[in-house]
């Protein structure tokens, strides 16, 4: 039995974009959050990065409801760390399954993905609002031009960090970008995708009217690593980190790094991700320079549970729940004090 494939046509980058534009006031505060995490990043600001949210949207209410009450917990951080909302739309998968909010926005395995690129490009307007800074993971190039003015933050996640076409789009992206070290932990497929995308590159790409073009991109500076833990266990040890630098500066790449508290460096328990930020801020607090940032999965409640799940319960990955979230950034907060009066003498 042959299958016949069959197709729909998507709107345009520049035609999802007329129908729901960014205020210019919101693209500036995009703009102006691009460069505060690039400093921040490049030790120009002394605060540190801490991107927290969702293992990846589903119920864009409940993601707003979180964006609105983690603001307002951050505003008395705000001179020690730049709180990112992880507002991540897509899901990578090694197998089957729920591929996020871009892809199957109703959870009904229609897969209406002109749908979820509307509701995806509502929802982070309405979340940019919030006044903190946005985070996604780009897990199809192709989908990337619909979505990226909105972003501050974006990521090449662990299963694509190898992928030629996800290096040459963290070239030409307008924002820093965190690579992520492999699933087997290998950090030399992780640097050597931060060079690539900090170099010139031409390229296929889709252009803002959906054509395919040649897009010659001037390479991304900002590009960084973040150390997400490995199958075998967590990655976030002084020693690995110290190798880690020691790699990024061979290359002559951003040598600060970043750590993400879940996935591997939490065995994938939400509840060990106090301990990782704990940790890392010791050493934060003990004057340590090379760690620029942390990555917290977190929702309004702990844990998850399968669609359909009770308001503010992730569907994916386990997550901490807000009022333990915001305790251990209080924690994170006092330790970039401490680390500061340290550098300071």
């Amino acid at each position: 039995m042959t299958t016949i494939p069959t197709y729909e046509l998507l709107p345009s980058p520049a035609e999802l974009a007329a129908e729901h534009p960014v205020p210019d006031r919101l693209a500036d505060e995009i703009r102006e959050h691009r460069s505060e995490i690039t400093d921040v990043l490049n030790g120009r600001d002394g605060r540190m990065l801490a991107v927290v949210g969702p293992c990846s949207v589903h119920d864009p209410v409940a993601v707003l409801d979180f964006a609105a009450r983690l603001a307002k917990s951050a505003e008395p951080m705000k001179d020690h760390l730049l709180v990112v909302l992880r507002a991540y739309l897509e899901k990578p998968r090694t197998a089957v399954g729920w591929k996020g909010l871009l892809h199957d926005p109703w959870l009904d395995g229609s897969e209406d993905i002109a749908g979820g690129l509307r509701t995806g490009r509502r929802f982070l307007i309405m979340a940019a609002e919030s006044g903190l800074p946005l985070a996604g993971e780009f897990v199809e190039p192709m989908l990337a031009p619909y979505l990226s003015d909105l972003l501050s933050y974006g990521a090449i996640g662990a299963r694509t960090v190898a992928s030629q076409s996800h290096r040459e789009l963290a070239s030409q992206l307008p924002m820093p970008i965190g690579i992520k070290n492999g699933l087997d932990g290998d950090l030399n497929v992780a640097t050597a995708a931060i060079q690539c995308a900090g170099t010139a590159q031409r390229h296929p790409a889709v252009s803002e009217h959906g054509a395919l073009v040649v897009r010659s991109s001037p390479g991304n500076p900002s590009a960084h690593l973040i150390l997400r833990g490995t199958t075998a266990g967590a990655n976030y040890d002084s020693a690995t980190v110290d190798a880690a630098i020691e790699g990024l500066r061979a290359k002559k790449s951003l040598d600060r790094i970043v750590v993400d508290a879940s996935h591997g460096n939490s065995r994938k328990d939400h509840r060990r991700q106090p301990g990782v930020v704990a940790d890392i801020a010791s050493r934060i607090a003990c004057g340590e320079r090379g760690i620029a940032g942390i990555m917290l999965e977190s929702f309004l409640e702990e844990g998850r549970q399968d669609y359909p799940a009770p308001y503010g319960v992730s569907i994916t990955d386990s997550c901490l729940d807000l009022g333990s979230t915001v305790s251990v950034l209080e924690s994170l907060a006092d330790a970039v004090r401490m680390g500061r009066s340290v550098v300071l003498g």
